[in-house]
């Protein structure tokens, strides 16, 4: 049963702008952390950012104040807004629980940042 599914990479230049969508189930979106991971070539899957069921958000250092999470206030959807995009923030983003209590992982939405 397919529970996270991703949406809206693409190629974008330096310094422009992307927002990544998350279709969950209703069950995920109401009771899980929901976060995005991302995964460069050759390393291992990281969380960029993740929303609490109250809305509390964390993001990691180098997406401060670039990248925004939210949750959809009318179905079970969450968003990763992305500006001010870097080549380094090029890779495969995926969404899930965090953690993932073994939760499958969706096909993921590659970013890449680049000229």
């Amino acid at each position: 049963q397919v529970q996270l599914v991703e949406s809206g990479g693409g190629l974008v230049q330096p310094g422009g702008s992307l927002t990544l969508s998350c279709e969950v189930s209703k069950s995920i979106f109401k009771n899980y952390i929901l976060g995005w991971y991302r995964q460069e070539p050759g390393k291992q899957r990281e969380v960029v950012a993740f929303i609490t069921s109250s809305g509390i958000t964390n993001y990691d250092d180098s997406m401060k104040g670039r990248f925004t999470i939210s949750k959809d206030t009318h179905r079970p959807v969450f968003y990763l807004q992305m500006e001010g995009l870097k080549p380094e923030d090029t890779g495969v983003y995926y969404c899930n629980t965090v953690p993932t209590y073994g939760h499958s992982w969706g096909q993921g939405t590659q970013v890449t940042v680049s000229t």
